[in-house]
């Protein structure tokens, strides 16, 4: 939405060019349409230019991408086995490197016009931001040994405002940075800075609060919009009537639908039954170390589901075992089939808008980061809300943690209304009985 707005504005801009005086020449330049950015050079291995010259572009281009495919797959399992702590860390080197291709789009395209602290600013909000949210995390996730250190819980009493006063600051510099024949041009990246920061980093945040939740919760999104990436590639390269044999066909929108739902499936059913996957993940003082140790809830608990009339006399079976999580996988893959494509659609979009194949050339075959991960920000999102409005409930950790940073008055009242509460119920009097036995 923001680059149609971006190039609305521009085209607004050059009818009323010709009212208003005093319209230097550089603003003037950029409204006389939208900026070519250079094209990477391909960057595929050498190897594989030599062991794929026979082929014809397309084939070339299949394995290219099929082998480059394979190996960010193992890359994949290798941090998941490495554990959460490094699944984080790779979080955000790919927020920053993702924000790092948008940023560089918009200086390849205004770099003639020598704007002053684009960059410099463009990483500084950066910098704010991610203080902000982490901050944020640290100090929900890690309320015991924030309150522990003194210059922790400082921070953390002041974390909004120091926040802010950081953000005020940049925003400050940017201000005293504008320039007057560069007015517009300035504003329109500024604008970009910011769309940018609200759709990487805000985003990339959320995928970080989907693992705390569970590892489960983390690996199967990702990996549904992976196979419905590969499933849809593989229908639309072979039975595609496209002639370039492109994965945007119905026939890879429809396969990769079902095999993404499959695949959702029986990738929830094996997960669900090992406790490093379905745990939430979790801070030990005692340890100053991460634990993902349970006892696993009734969402992944095996529980008998009768099957409706019709699948029954079609299977024979009456009743079926799943866990609650393959249910919800259901809802999941279905999003990054039919919905988590649109991320890549808005992606390309804005390709086409600035005449570009891809956000950088990283990956041989497939692009820059932000490539392969247009789609996984939106799943994030959606996974984040699914399980705020589906699945978390109060967290008695959470507010135990809560209680334990008040007053002791505060806590001493807290305590005699709730002991009036459950005596009230009839609760106290049964939990004493039982204290006591």
């Amino acid at each position: 939405m923001f680059f149609s707005v971006f190039v609305c504005l521009q085209g607004s801009d050059n009818e009323l060019k010709a009212e208003k005086e005093g319209v230097s020449d550089s603003e003037s330049k950029v409204d006389s349409g939208v900026p070519e950015v250079p094209v990477p050079p391909d960057d595929t291995p050498e190897v594989l230019n030599k062991a794929l010259s026979g082929l014809s572009s397309r084939w070339k281009n299949w394995w290219v991408r099929g082998i480059l495919t394979l190996a960010m797959i193992s890359f994949f399992f290798f941090i998941i086995y490495l554990g959460p702590m490094v699944l984080m860390m790779i979080v955000l080197c790919v927020q920053i490197k993702c924000f790092q291709e948008i940023i560089t789009i918009g200086y390849s395209v205004y770099h003639s016009y020598d704007l002053p602290w684009f960059r410099t600013l463009s990483w500084y909000f950066l910098l704010c931001v991610n203080y902000f949210f982490y901050g944020e995390t640290v100090t929900d996730y890690f309320f015991t040994l924030v309150q522990r250190e003194e210059p922790l819980r400082i921070l953390s009493k002041y974390h909004r405002f120091i926040s802010f006063a950081l953000y005020l600051t940049g925003f400050c510099m940017f201000v005293l940075s504008l320039v007057k024949k560069h007015y517009r041009l300035q504003f329109y990246m500024f604008g970009w800075t910011h769309v940018t920061l609200l759709i990487v980093v805000t985003q990339s945040h959320l995928i970080i609060h989907n693992l705390f939740e569970g590892m489960i919760w983390f690996i199967v999104p990702i990996s549904c919009v992976i196979c419905n990436d590969i499933m849809a590639y593989m229908f639309g390269f072979f039975f595609g009537k496209s002639p370039k044999g492109c994965c945007k066909t119905w026939e890879g929108f429809i396969g990769g639908f079902f095999s993404t739902i499959v695949f959702g499936i029986m990738l929830s059913y094996v997960m669900a039954g090992y406790r490093y996957f379905v745990c939430p993940v979790e801070f030990n003082n005692d340890s100053n170390s991460f634990q993902v140790d349970c006892e696993p809830s009734e969402l992944f608990q095996l529980q008998d589901y009768f099957l409706p009339s019709m699948l029954e006399s079609v299977t024979g079976w009456t009743t079926v075992r799943l866990y609650p999580f393959q249910i919800h996988s259901i809802a999941l893959s279905s999003f990054a089939s039919i919905v988590g494509p649109f991320g890549g659609f808005f992606a390309s979009g804005f390709k086409r808008a600035f005449k570009i194949k891809d956000f950088a050339n990283t990956i041989p075959g497939h692009g820059g980061i932000m490539d392969r991960f247009d789609c996984q920000y939106l799943m994030a999102t959606f996974v984040n809300v699914y399980i705020a409005s589906f699945i978390r409930g109060p967290n008695p950790t959470k507010v135990i943690q809560q209680l334990l940073a008040l007053r002791p008055d505060q806590q001493l009242y807290i305590f005699n209304s709730l002991k009036a509460h459950l005596t009230e119920k009839g609760l106290l009097p049964a939990l004493e009985e039982a204290a006591a036995a």
